[in-house]
Parts: structure tokens; sequence; C-alpha cells
């Protein structure tokens, strides 16, 4: 079997498995963070987790870069750029800034994390650095790009000032919950997962391919699930929580 042949068959595995994890995700919360119970084996420590998790997306994609043939291609060095800000955040910076006492999650949870991101950084690595038909220099001034880039660098913002409100609410050592307030939290529950959707949808545009197009279903499969069990979370746990915030999408959802 060809390369191509290959990747195109994963591809669409992948888009199909997307679909089940999206319908499962509404009947089972994913066990980690404020939903994470027992009954599902090990754990390990939550920080290396979550720098095993994201370091893999961050590490295969590095090296397609690396080993592909675009590495002075400045479409090719941008699209890299835009995905490392994101995952090198996501695996080194963001899992040893959060506050409050260490926490756990099973080794299943953060394995399937693994898979999910060898398979999402190979398909978008590769097509991107040797597989898709090269991108002209120009491409980065095509409206497509400006258009998607500007999402990412939007969504990527929201994603960082929500995660800082969060990393805000607890004191050193504290393990509670609080209700977050302050910017997009005034309208959501998760602007988080809203700003991490709007990134990778942004990358799509801007990549204008079917794997990027991919991992941004996957993305709204994972997270618009989760945003509403975290909603539901919120309003069991605080009588209080505001009545006119939604879970994802202010006004709507």
């Amino acid at each position: 079997m060809s390369e191509i042949a290959f990747f195109h068959g994963l591809l669409w595995a992948f888009v199909g498995l997307g679909a089940v994890v999206f319908v499962a995700l509404f009947f089972i919360d994913a066990p980690y963070g404020r939903h994470r119970r027992a009954g599902w084996g090990p754990t390990i420590d939550d920080t290396l987790g979550w720098a095993l998790m994201e370091g893999t997306s961050a590490t295969v994609v590095a090296a397609c870069f690396a080993l592909g043939d675009r590495r002075t291609s400045p479409v090719a060095i941008t699209f890299f750029l835009l995905w490392e800000a994101h995952y090198v955040h996501r695996a080194f910076i963001f899992p040893f800034r959060r506050s409050g006492a260490p926490r756990r999650m099973p080794v299943v949870v953060a394995g399937m994390a693994v898979v999910f991101n060898l398979m999402n950084g190979y398909l978008n690595g590769r097509w991107l650095n040797t597989l898709s038909p090269p991108y002209p220099d120009g491409w980065l001034t095509e409206a497509r790009f400006l258009a998607g880039a500007g999402l990412f660098v939007a969504g990527f913002l929201v994603n960082l000032q929500s995660d800082e409100t969060l990393r805000r609410l607890r004191a050193p050592g504290e393990t509670g919950y609080k209700i977050p307030v302050g910017g997009l939290y005034r309208w959501v529950s998760s602007p988080n997962y809203l700003g991490e959707i709007v990134e990778w949808c942004g990358f799509a545009l801007a990549t204008w391919s079917l794997p990027g197009l991919a991992f941004a279903v996957w993305t709204i499969a994972n997270l618009a699930p989760r945003a509403r069990a975290h909603h539901r979370w919120y309003r069991q746990k605080f009588p209080d929580y505001p009545a006119e915030r939604r879970a994802l999408i202010p006004y709507l959802l």
C-alpha cells in the first residue's frame, strides 16, 4: 500500500471515529478534571499526563516538518509556527502554571489522547509538509489564509485569557471550585473550549485542507459535549450560577 492510500484511509477512519466519539460523549463524561471518578483504572500525575498528551502533537508535527521537503517554504513555516504555538503552550507551559493541589488522571485517558495526537499530528503534519500540492508563497496574502489566521489568533487569545481566569480562582494548595467571572465567562461556561474550537476552525480555513477540516470537526466533537457537561456541573454545584450563561456559544448553546 502506498503512503497516500494509507493516508486517505486513515483520514476517513479518523473522521468516522470522531462521529462516534461525539455521540458517546453525550452519554459519558470523560473522567478527568472536575469529572474524574473511580473505576477507570490506574492513574498518573495530571501534569505529566498533559505534557505527554499534548507534547505528542507538538513532537509529531515538528518531526514531519523537519523530515519534509518544505522546510524553506514561508507557508509551511507559518503553518508549523501556528501549530507549535498552541501545542508548546498546552504541553509545556499550561500544565505547569495551573494552581491548586496536585491531581491525577486515568492512564487510559492519557493513552487515548496520545493515540489521537499521533494520528492527528501525522495527518496534518505530513499533509502540510510533504503530501499536499505545494502551497504558493502568495498563499500568505490570500483571503482564506488571512481570515483563517485571524480566527486562529483570536481563538488562541481567548483560550489563554480563559485559562488564566481559571488559574487565578485558586490559591496555592486550594482544591475547591468557584464560579469564574470576567471575559467571555460573562456569557458562557467554557470560553476556553470556544476559543480552541475557533482556533482549529481558523487553522482549517488557513490551510484549506481536509486534515485541517477533520481536526476542526474532531475539536467540536470532543469539546462541545464537554462544555455541555461543564455547564450542567456548574448549575448542579452552584445554586446561584448565572442564569444567562450558556454552555459554549453566547445566547445560543
